[in-house]
This record gives structure tokens, sequence and C-alpha cells, in this order.
């Protein structure tokens, strides 16, 4: 049946676009499977499919966010098997845009979320649902002003070097920073999206900057593996943490006053409208280039809110 589906799609291209009816496999492919975060936005995505029976979803990622040729890989698989539509968070802006384009060139409608292409790439793609990076950023730099103040000395602890949602998260963040305060900023240090990773760079700046003020740690598992160095190096609640992204461990740091804050981005929305988004194009229906997915700053006093755990996963 899946070779039959595979041939139908591949016939479908080669007579130009897919009719509205066609059903087909809408390809889902993140920055890696091993996060929580991009597990959520799985969750999100599978609920969406209910609306689109007429399609089957296939869900994939590298193993990490750091293994970019593999996603390469998988996004020029999907062209070549002819799925109906991709739905995809780019781990590097500029080596995801030939496979992009591949995608456009054989009439395969794309959606990207989270994360975003190089100048010049929106052609390719018809709309980007993300996080506002740049906002997420400064929201996190202000949280980290309103505990500690305008001076002293903070760390970046940061995840993928380029990665369009650093760019904009950490850029955001120290832009804010460095026009609002008197802080000195040591790093950003990259973690390579690396729990243990993120864990020992924490370890090691504590330990060189004992008369550190405050962290911001920059995605899931780098804010993890820097609120483990917290604890462990007993700093927990005397350098003032904010994290990003609201998985269990997270929350708990934010319970327990590890964290802060964590600035929470709309993960399961990201999946769930991916797959609307992507349904409406194939479907010939139009929808719009650019959508904002949001952002909750969650702290102990929120964290029970509905507004918190309309996010937190």
């Amino acid at each position: 049946m899946k070779k039959l589906v595979t041939a139908l799609l591949t016939s479908a291209i080669a007579f130009g676009a897919f009719s509205a009816a066609q059903a087909g496999e809408i390809a889902v492919i993140v920055k890696t499977v091993n996060s929580t975060f991009w597990q959520n936005v799985q969750k999100g995505a599978e609920a969406a499919m209910k609306d689109v029976s007429e399609h089957t979803m296939t869900f994939q990622g590298p193993a990490a966010e750091s293994a970019i040729a593999d996603q390469v890989n998988m996004v020029e698989n999907a062209v070549n098997r002819g799925v109906a539509g991709i739905v995809l968070a780019p781990s590097d802006p500029d080596a995801l845009v030939p496979a992009v384009k591949k995608a456009w060139e054989n009439r395969i409608p794309i959606v990207i979320v989270d994360s975003m292409l190089a100048d010049g790439a929106e052609q390719y793609y018809q709309s980007f649902l993300a996080t506002d990076n740049k906002k997420a950023g400064e929201l996190a730099a202000k949280a980290l002003i309103d505990q500690i103040g305008t001076e002293g000395k903070i760390a970046v602890m940061s995840y993928v070097a380029g990665a369009g949602s650093e760019i904009g998260r950490v850029g955001g963040f120290t832009d804010y920073i460095k026009n609002n305060s008197k802080l000195e900023i040591v790093g950003p240090f990259y973690s390579q999206s690396q729990m243990a990773t993120a864990l020992n760079q924490t370890t090691d700046v504590l330990a060189a900057n004992s008369d550190l003020k405050g962290m911001f740690g920059a995605n899931e598992p780098t804010a993890i593996g820097m609120g483990r160095a917290l604890k462990q190096a007993g700093k927990a609640g005397q350098v003032v943490a904010i994290g990003f992204d609201g998985n269990q461990d997270l929350q708990e740091f934010v319970k327990d006053g590890t964290l802060a804050a964590i600035i929470v981005q709309g993960s399961y929305q990201m999946g769930e409208l991916g797959i609307q988004t992507v349904a409406k194009l194939i479907n010939k229906e139009k929808v719009e280039k650019n959508v904002d997915t949001g952002v909750v700053v969650v702290t102990k006093g929120n964290i029970d809110k509905p507004e918190a755990k309309n996010v937190l996963y």
C-alpha cells in the first residue's frame, strides 16, 4: 500500500502540482527527535492530523541538532519519495536551502517552523511559523535585569551557533542587556544542544567567575544542563538563572528556585499550526507568510495558572 501511495505521488509530481483531493504523506522533519520540545511539537502535529485524515504523517529528525547533514538528507529523501507537503524546522539557515529549493521545484508545499532560513530563501517556502525569538530573548533579558539589576557579570549559555532561532534569541537577549544595563556578558558558550556539554560548560563558567550574578540558558537541553550544574555547585538560587523552554525538568527547577523563570514557546501550537497550514497549502488555500506562535514567561508565581499550563509540557 505504501509503495502504491508513493507511486501515485511520484506520478502526480510528473504531471504537475498535487490536486486538492490528492491524498499523500505529510513529512514533519524537526531538528532532533531526542528532545521533549520536539516531541511536544509532534503531539501538536498528531492532534491536527485528526482533521486531515485523508493524509498520513511521518515524523523524523536527526539524533542531534548538530547533525545537519542528516537533516538535509531527510528533506531530500522526502522530496524524492514525492510527499504531499513538508513541515520543516531547519537546524541550519544555509545548509537546508538547496533541499527546500528542491521541494519548491517539485511543487511540494513547505512550511518552515521555529528557525528561519537564510535571506533570499523566502520564495521557496510558503509560510514561516515561529516564536518571535528576538522578542523572546528580550523578555529573558528583562526578566534577568528585574532580578539582579543593571550592574555585574552574567553568562550566556547558548546552543548551536548560527541556527536561525539562536541568532534571534541570543541576539535579542544580548542587545537588550547592552542597551539597558551595564552588565558584563561572559560567553556565549555553545552546547550544541547537548545537556552534558552545557552542564560541563556551566560548571567551568561558575568556577572561573565567582562573582557571576546571572545566567541565561537559551534552549531546553542547555537550560537543563545549566540548572543541574548550578545545583551541583551549590549555586542554585544564588546565581539568578533564566532558562528557555518548558519541559518537566525545567518546571521543577522553577518550583525549587534553581531557575528564576523560563521563557516557554508554544511548541504544541507549532506542530498543530504546521500541519493545519501545510494541509491548506495542499488544498490550494491561502495562508499567512509569517505567524508568531508566542511565548510565556513562567515563574514560581504563575506556573500553576492557565497561561502557563497551556504551554508547559
